[in-house]
């Protein structure tokens, strides 16, 4: 299986207190107020560049991971039972129990220069934030960014952190050479449900704000606007406040997903509801009563109203500040203007 070169285990290390896969892991603590409570598991990774299963529902073929677990803690992310696999769990493990793959860079730089590889689009921050707290301290997004650059291989980042901004300087060097691009995830701008959903991330305003500074310099940047949470950020008046602010950061489009309810981060999420929102316990257990997704009609309903509100606030209308023009790859020896492709 795809985690497998996780599992680090050495003979006779069985201590059951210890996870699988960080026996004969560094594993470190930082007396940091932003790392308190928090375990790091450095681990040397096998491999970097991820196929997709062919069954996903997701619009890229190939991932790049640098982490396992995420402190943004948002409570119903969609990654939490990958925890599981490591043998850890869904909650609390998720959100403070970090996989960190330090050789993630060195792998990256020699994966991309393998005559195997075709060279195709990398989409970052999938799966965890790659720009989570941790980055901050193990920097290994510029390593691997560094690496995109030299091969020119065309790559795209999701994120919910302000992080992404420190890398100004090797996003715009890869977008002169290659198609790049961003999204930062805003799902509402409610300051109070922020706090509580989302307790690891920036506030979502600051978010809105990375966006606008990446377009400012270039670098494309949309918004995902996820999770939509039913009875709590629905309403079309939160819907018009949300998709305004998106608007007024100038994002290059606004991508609506009504949230999703896989195992692991739905009995977190559950768990979290009960406390805080019992009244809405049994109108979910009937929304997501079949299964992970919303009924169709419902997500229709909200992905229409979020366009028709998209259209009229001019989300789109805006375009990156400093156009970037790159040849196709390969490219002739002496392009002609009609051959360049903008970004």
């Amino acid at each position: 299986m795809r985690w497998d070169n996780l599992r680090l285990t050495a003979a006779g290390q069985d201590d059951p207190a210890v996870p699988l896969f960080a026996r004969g892991a560094v594993t470190r603590t930082f007396d940091t107020p932003e790392f308190r409570g928090m375990t790091f598991y450095e681990i040397r990774a096998k491999s970097i560049i991820n196929r997709v299963p062919g069954a996903s529902r997701v619009p890229f073929e190939y991932t790049i991971n640098p982490y396992r677990g995420c402190s943004h803690s948002c409570i119903y992310c969609f990654a939490r039972k990958t925890h599981e696999y490591l043998d850890l769990d869904a909650g609390a493990d998720f959100d403070s129990k970090i996989v960190v793959k330090v050789n993630a860079a060195e792998l990256a730089r020699g994966e991309l220069a393998a005559p195997r590889w075709g060279g195709h689009h990398v989409a970052m921050g999938t799966n965890v934030d790659c720009y989570q707290r941790a980055e901050g301290r193990y920097k290994l997004m510029r390593g691997i960014l560094a690496a995109l650059r030299d091969a020119a291989n065309p790559f795209s980042i999701l994120t919910k952190g302000t992080l992404i901004l420190r890398d100004l300087d090797l996003l715009t060097e890869a977008a002169d050479v290659t198609d790049v691009s961003a999204s930062v995830s805003v799902g509402f701008t409610d300051p109070g449900l922020w706090r509580a959903v989302e307790p690891g991330t920036p506030d979502p305003r600051r978010r809105l704000e990375t966006c606008a500074t990446l377009n400012d310099n270039g670098i494309a940047c949309g918004v995902l606007m996820a999770p939509i949470l039913p009875y709590l950020t629905d309403s079309p008046a939160q819907l018009e406040r949300t998709v305004k602010e998106i608007a007024a950061a100038g994002a290059t489009h606004l991508a609506p997903i009504v949230l999703h309810l896989r195992p692991g981060a739905r009995e977190w999420w559950l768990g979290w509801l009960s406390r805080e929102h019992p009244r809405l316990v049994p109108r979910y257990l009937e929304l997501y009563g079949r299964g992970a997704y919303a009924p169709k009609a419902y997500q229709q309903r909200i992905t229409a109203q979020v366009e028709e509100l998209a259209a009229r606030h001019g989300v789109g209308r805006a375009t990156p500040a400093m156009s970037r023009r790159v040849p196709p790859r390969p490219a002739p020896a002496a392009p002609q203007p009609e051959q360049l492709r903008l970004l």
